[in-house]
């Protein structure tokens, strides 16, 4: 009798013929497939599944935090990005930071900037939805109001920002009830996030009678310019803080045309640099002058050039990155074809650069000239530093082409909980600079260099993949591995998701201190010992990762089969990733 053949991965891929939805949450996985259920669009599971990733996930996102979002529109036929990140407030003071609290960006009310997820998920399903908030924000209430089980991954992350958490009286009265942190399988309940979701059914449900569009608009404007707005702006007000009133009734998230490049006939699109998604897209261009398929998946070859093209678009994030409202970025230049085989002339096969190379000059490639000088910011000194945990990822593709995928963020040691509110402000502050030459420096009204970042692939005008992965620095990374796995070497989703990882720390970390670990390779072990060796040999320092860590990332994407007429989902085991189709 045959044996059955052992699977190839640990999770099966999800094969759909209507939509297909992957999300860092299983649960928030079951919200958004019940919305494509009773009739609604992949962007109304989208926003249905980040506001539930804000309950379940509260220790990495938030839903006063950040959740930039791409959409494709089949119905508009159109590429949009919600920037979906808050602004700094306009009292914000660098000298505060650098003269009180000695250099450093300190969790608290000080380094809050607009809180904008709530603002992403509205303006999302304002634009592009079609069913109401009432019947969208459902699962995310019943989940806050009647709780869920503490998982493995919320549990020791709040275990391990217990003593953070405990100095804020309304955070610890959530996280530390009765003088412990949640506990693995104990029901986690956050009522008063409840009670704030339902306020923004309330304010809809109110104005409905002037449309559809009109009523999430005074769900949005309640939050912004009203009630909860007041209660924010008075809290920030007792605390200290910058924040005021008029902050946020002047704040609102941006909806843009997204940027990329084409990489072997796939377009490859991520936000612009007011995040540091086009790191992604610009490694790839850098890669698409090797034929990686010829050096085979995984092999030494492959992992030396994946790694040394994202070091070189690390470099230049760091010279040229920030919010394009206060800083020029050559964006242009740093796309194109001609620039980055300028960095194939510097990287070489034998040997790996000794840290963050010098950057190069998109200037030269770029229409125009900047108006500004380029950044004199040097990097520090090598030195490590603790890194917050936070974000998540989620995608959905429906049966019309429409196309969802976001990268909330913001989770609950960052800053405190609003008190009667049920959530943060968010502290994304921390992903901005002191240094006065780097183009992300602190300033009223501008924003943090985020790195939440969700990207989309096109193929002939049609999406191919929808995909993102949480991980601070590591998130383009391992999106840059995926889409060489799905590209170059054809694996099934699933298995590409799956695959060893590793990650480069050769620049400037995002979150302050902004901790520098020159020539860093982390690499699972699943690699094995020879790739390993091959990696050191060419002056890779590495650092050793367990066969499949969380520390890699959390990929989801949902692959397009035009071909067949399927859908193909993908949820990375490393953390509590699931994927769902019909």
């Amino acid at each position: 009798m045959a044996e059955f053949p052992p699977p190839l991965t640990n999770r099966p891929p999800i094969v759909g013929t209507h939509w297909v939805v992957s999300t860092g949450h299983y649960l928030a996985t079951r919200a958004a497939a019940h919305m494509l259920e009773i009739g609604g669009n992949a962007i109304d599971a989208g926003v249905a599944g980040g506001m539930c990733i804000n309950v379940l996930q509260s220790d990495m996102t938030n839903i006063g935090g950040v959740a930039p979002i791409m959409i494709y529109s089949a119905q508009k036929q159109e590429l949009r990005s919600i920037s979906g990140l808050g602004s700094w407030p306009a009292a914000v003071d660098r000298d505060y930071f650098v003269n009180e609290c000695n250099g450093a960006i300190p969790p608290g009310v000080h380094r809050c900037v607009m809180p904008a997820a709530i603002d992403s998920w509205l303006t999302a399903l304002k634009l592009y939805g079609t069913l109401p908030l009432a019947e969208v924000a459902a699962p995310a209430i019943a989940l806050a109001r009647d709780g869920f089980a503490g998982y493995y991954f919320f549990c020791s992350n709040i275990e391990a920002d217990a003593k953070i958490l405990a100095q804020w009286p309304s955070s610890r009265k959530i996280y530390l009830k009765n003088g412990h942190t949640p506990r693995l399988g104990e029901r986690f309940q956050q009522p008063d996030l409840a009670n704030t979701l339902e306020l923004l059914v309330e304010a809809e449900q109110g104005a409905l009678h002037k449309g559809r569009e009109a009523a999430i608009q005074a769900a949005r404007d309640r939050f912004y310019k009203g009630d909860i707005a007041e209660r924010i702006a008075q809290f920030f007000h007792d605390e200290g803080g910058f924040l005021t009133l008029d902050d946020l009734k002047n704040f609102s998230v941006d909806v843009e045309v997204p940027v990329g490049v084409n990489y072997r006939g796939y377009d490859v699109y991520s936000c612009r640099p007011w995040c540091q998604g086009p790191v992604a897209p610009q490694a790839l261009k850098i890669l698409e002058g090797y034929d990686l398929a010829s050096y085979g998946h995984n092999s030494v070859d492959t992992l030396h050039l994946i790694t040394e093209a994202l070091k070189a678009a690390f470099a230049d994030r760091e010279r040229y990155y920030g919010d394009p409202k206060f800083v020029d970025v050559p964006i242009e230049g740093l796309h194109s074809a001609d620039y980055n085989a300028t960095w194939r002339d510097r990287i070489r096969l034998d040997r790996a650069f000794p840290g963050m190379p010098d950057p190069g000059d998109p200037w030269a490639y770029q229409a125009g000239t900047p108006s500004r000088a380029v950044s004199s910011y040097v990097p520090p000194a090598p030195f490590n530093a603790r890194v917050e945990p936070d974000t998540s990822y989620l995608c959905v593709v429906d049966e019309q082409g429409n196309a969802f995928s976001s990268t909330p963020s913001d989770g609950v040691s960052g800053s405190p909980i609003i008190p009667g509110l049920g959530f943060i402000v968010s502290g994304r502050g921390k992903q901005s600079w002191l240094d006065p030459n780097h183009p992300s420096v602190i300033q009223g009204g501008k924003r943090p260099r985020l790195t939440p970042s969700p990207g989309m692939i096109m193929r002939d005008g049609k999406v191919f993949a929808p995909y993102g992965s949480p991980g601070s620095d590591v998130q383009p990374q391992a999106m840059v591995q995926l889409a060489v796995d799905l590209i170059d070497f054809k694996l099934d989703p699933q298995a590409a998701v799956e695959a060893p990882r590793l990650a480069s720390y050769s620049y400037p970390r995002s979150d302050h201190p902004h901790p520098y670990d020159p020539a860093a390779l982390s690499v699972e072990a699943r690699m094995g010992a020879d790739i390993l060796k091959g990696l050191s040999d060419r002056g890779h320092v590495l650092r050793d990762w367990p066969a499949m860590t969380p520390r890699a990332g959390s990929l989801c994407t949902v692959v397009v089969d035009h071909e067949n007429g399927f859908m193909i989902g993908a949820a990375d085991p490393r953390r509590i990733s699931y994927a769902f189709g019909w």
